[in-house]
C-alpha cells in the first residue's frame, strides 16, 4: 500500500475521505440546501467583489464577468436544482426474459473524494461550474484554482470557506508545485481544465490510482465561413466570440477558413464590427480587456513578430502594449502553413484567414490537425452544413453562431482526443461526478438455476435454447 504520510495535503485529502460517505449519502433536500447557499453567495453577497477581482486580474468588464462568470454559475445552480430529484432516483431497466423472476436499477452514486484543477481565463465559471455538478452528485471535493489570477482565487478561497466547511469542500492555492503533490494522492476522479500538454500530466497522474477523469482541454477551433452565408452576420459574430475576453477562451473561433472569393468582403465587415464594438481605439474601450500575465503577453506578441517576418499580411491591428498588457484585435492573413499562428493554439486577440478555394480542402486542412474542441459553421447550405459535419469531428459544433452550444445545459460540452476527455453541463457533469452502479435483485426462482451443474444432455440442450431464443 502507497505511504503518502509526507504529502502535506495528505490529512485534508483523509478528513474528506473520512467524510466522503456522510456526504453522499445526503437526500435531495440536504444538497438543494447546499447549492442555495453557494447560489446565495455567487448571486447576492459577493458579487460586486467578483467583478472587482476579475477586473483586477484580467481587465474583464462588468457586462463579460454578468455574461460568462455569474450568469454562466447560476445557470448551472439553477439547472442542476431543477432536475437534482430526478437525477438521484434510482433508474430502472429492463429485464430480459433470460432473467425472469428478477429486477434492476441503475443507482447514481457519488464518486467519493474529487479534485478540480481550474483556469484563469474564467476563474469563477470555470471552478464552481464543475463544483456545482460534483456537490450536486454527492462528493467532497478539493479545488486548485490558478494562480494567474491571485485576486480571484483569494476571493473563491473565501466563498468556499463561507459555504462549506473544510471536511466537504477545500480550496487551496499556490503554483505548479501545490498541483504536482495533489495529483499524488488517490483521488477518486480528477476534473482538470487547462491545455492539451498539461492534460496528458494529468492523465499519467491520474493512471498510478486508476482515478478516472475529465479533462476539459483545448486546441484550434476552426471556423468555415462558404460562399453561400450571411457574411456581415458571420463577421459580426466571428468578431464578438473571438475578442470577448481578449480572445482567451478554449472555444474561441482559433482560425478562419474561408471562401477566397467573399474574403474582401468578409475583411471589411470584420472591420465595422470592431469599430462599432471597441471604437477607433480599444486600448480606451470600457468592454475590452487585457492578457493575463507577461508571460503569455511576450508569447502572443512573438506570434505577431514571426508574422511580420513571414510577410503575412495585417489587415487589422496589430497594436501592442507591454506595459498594459494590451494587445489590439487583430486580424491577418497570408500566413505560410510554418507560421506559428497556425500552429500553435493562440488563446489571445489575433485571428488569422486562411482561403480556400473548394469546400474539401477547407475540411481537408481541418482534418490534419488534431481534433478541436469546438468547429463553427457559418453556411445557408444544408448540403454544405451536413457535409462538413459528417466529414469532420470535434468536441462541439454551433452552425451560424459561436460558443453559445457552451451555454445550453442541455448538450454536453467537452473535447475528443487532444480537446479532452469526458463531457461537463447539466446532468452530463453530475454523470462526470458519479459512478453507475448497476443493481440487480431476484425476487422469485431464477430460470438461470436449470444451467448448474451437474451439465447434462438436457441441460446442453437448454444452453443451445437459452442461446437461440433468448
Amino acid at each position: 500500500m502507497d505511504d503518502f504520510s509526507s504529502n502535506r495535503y495528505y490529512e485534508l485529502f483523509s478528513e474528506l475521505k473520512l467524510n466522503q460517505y456522510e456526504i453522499g449519502n445526503r437526500s435531495y433536500k440536504e444538497r438543494l440546501k447546499i447549492l442555495n447557499r453557494l447560489q446565495q453567495a455567487i448571486e447576492v453577497t459577493y458579487r460586486s467583489q467578483i467583478q472587482e477581482a476579475l477586473l483586477k486580474d484580467l481587465g474583464k468588464p462588468v457586462v463579460e464577468t454578468e455574461l460568462t462568470e455569474i450568469y454562466a454559475i447560476i445557470g448551472d445552480i439553477k439547472y442542476a436544482k431543477k432536475y437534482l430529484r430526478q437525477w438521484m432516483r434510482k433508474q430502472k431497466v429492463e429485464t430480459p426474459l433470460s432473467l425472469l423472476g428478477s429486477s434492476a436499477y441503475i443507482k447514481y452514486e457519488p464518486k467519493g473524494v474529487c479534485l478540480i484543477i481550474s483556469p484563469w481565463n474564467f476563474p469563477f465559471n470555470l471552478t464552481f461550474g464543475p463544483l456545482v455538478s460534483a456537490i450536486a452528485a454527492g462528493n467532497t471535493v478539493v479545488i486548485k484554482p490558478s494562480e494567474m489570477t491571485p485576486n480571484s482565487a483569494n476571493l473563491m478561497a473565501k466563498i468556499i470557506s463561507d459555504v462549506f466547511t473544510e471536511d466537504e469542500v477545500a480550496l487551496v492555492q499556490g503554483e505548479v508545485e501545490v498541483s504536482t503533490e495533489l495529483l499524488k494522492l488517490p483521488f477518486n476522479h480528477i476534473f482538470f481544465t487547462g491545455s492539451p500538454n498539461v492534460g496528458k500530466i494529468v492523465m499519467k497522474a491520474a493512471s498510478q490510482h486508476l482515478a478516472s477523469v475529465t479533462l476539459e482541454l483545448g486546441g484550434k477551433s476552426p471556423t468555415i465561413v462558404d460562399k453561400t452565408a450571411n457574411i456581415d452576420m458571420a463577421a459580426k459574430k466571428i468578431m464578438w466570440a473571438k475578442f470577448l475576453n481578449c480572445g482567451q477562451i478554449c472555444v474561441s473561433p482559433d482560425y478562419v477558413l474561408i471562401d477566397e472569393s467573399i474574403k474582401p468582403q468578409f475583411i471589411a465587415s470584420c472591420k465595422k464590427w470592431l469599430q462599432s464594438f471597441y471604437n477607433d481605439n480599444p486600448k480606451a474601450s470600457d468592454s475590452y480587456g487585457r492578457i493575463v500575465t507577461d508571460k503569455h503577453f511576450e508569447r502572443l506578441s512573438s506570434y505577431l513578430e514571426n508574422a511580420k517576418t513571414l510577410n503575412a499580411k495585417f489587415e487589422v491591428g496589430g497594436k501592442m502594449n507591454r506595459t498594459s498588457k494590451y494587445i489590439e484585435p487583430t486580424i491577418i492573413s497570408g500566413l505560410k502553413p510554418e507560421a506559428q499562428l497556425l500552429e500553435d493554439e493562440i488563446f489571445g486577440p489575433i485571428l488569422p484567414i486562411v482561403t480556400y478555394k473548394r469546400l474539401d480542402m477547407a475540411m481537408a486542412y481541418i482534418n490534419s490537425k488534431p481534433r478541436p474542441l469546438a468547429l463553427y459553421i457559418y453556411s445557408k447550405s444544408k448540403a454544405n452544413t451536413n457535409t462538413i459535419i459528417n466529414s469532420t469531428r470535434a468536441g462541439g459544433t454551433c452552425i451560424n453562431n459561436s460558443i453559445l452550444h457552451y451555454t445550453n445545459h442541455n448538450l454536453p460540452f467537452g473535447g475528443i482526443n487532444n480537446s479532452g476527455i469526458g463531457k461537463s453541463h447539466g446532468f452530463f457533469g453530475f454523470k462526470a461526478f458519479s459512478n453507475e452502479r448497476a443493481v440487480m435483485k431476484q425476487h422469485t426462482f431464477g430460470v438461470t438455476e436449470l444451467l448448474f451443474p451437474p451439465y447434462t444432455g438436457f441441460k446442453e440442450k437448454l444452453a443451445r435454447l437459452t442461446v437461440k431464443w433468448f
